[in-house]
């Protein structure tokens, strides 16, 4: 007589559920151990009853057992996350290859060039984009010139200062030299009672002189 299968649910009875649980539990144990010894395997087996009752099996130690299910699970999990930051590089360069795709095709566009597959509404986008630029250029333009021109300005000012300067140090120059000039004759001549006048004028003259004639020419023989 075959016997009958049981249908896997939850048995409703409490003391039928509790004495399935022990007798599937010590059969599970005994499968478990039978698996390490005949295949040499590593088995660890840990079960809760409904109560909250811990049952354990292990062929070895549980704690290397458990070690080393961490360090398998961590492994085989690594590169599941590097696929999956691959996926996201070559999704996230894909992008960036149409995004620099769109933008080279737009700076084309916008030298005049493959305009073909644009519309009348392109077109016209194409041109307020073209308008605004060059306002913009031209405003830039404008500005720069305007600063050259007031760096010319400042320039030009502080040169007429500066050359104002040098002349005030030139009169200053001259002024001592006459000085010097009517000083040195005044003490050569001390008796022959010209005036301070007459010696300037004496002074202007030769200096005069001297600028009119310019150095001396020798001939040679």
């Amino acid at each position: 007589m075959a016997r009958e299968k049981i249908k896997i649910r939850k048995i409703d009875n409490p003391a039928a559920r509790q004495v399935t649980f022990s007798k599937r539990r010590r059969g599970l144990f005994k499968k478990a151990q039978e698996l390490a010894i005949l295949c040499d395997a590593q088995v660890g087996l840990i079960v809760f009853s409904a109560a909250g009752k811990h049952f354990d099996y292990a062929s070895s130690s549980m704690c290397e057992i458990l070690d080393k299910h961490i360090t398998q699970s961590n492994s085989s999990s690594k590169p599941d996350q590097q696929t999956l930051d691959l996926l996201t590089d070559e999704s996230d360069y894909a992008s960036l290859k149409k995004e620099f795709a769109d933008k080279h095709r737009q700076l084309r566009q916008m030298r005049g060039e493959e305009l073909q597959k644009l519309t009348l509404e392109g077109l016209v986008d194409l041109e307020r984009k073209l308008d605004v630029g060059l306002r913009r250029v031209l405003e830039r333009k404008e500005q720069q010139i305007t600063a050259q021109l007031n760096s010319l300005q400042q320039r030009g000012m502080q040169l007429l200062e500066d050359n104002k300067k040098l002349k005030e140090q030139v009169e200053e120059m001259c002024m001592a030299e006459k000085q010097a000039v009517i000083d040195h004759s005044e003490n050569t001549f001390p008796d022959e009672g010209q005036s301070s006048e007459s010696v300037r004028q004496d002074c202007d003259d030769i200096s005069d002189a001297s600028l009119k004639l310019g150095p001396p020419c020798f001939t040679w023989m």
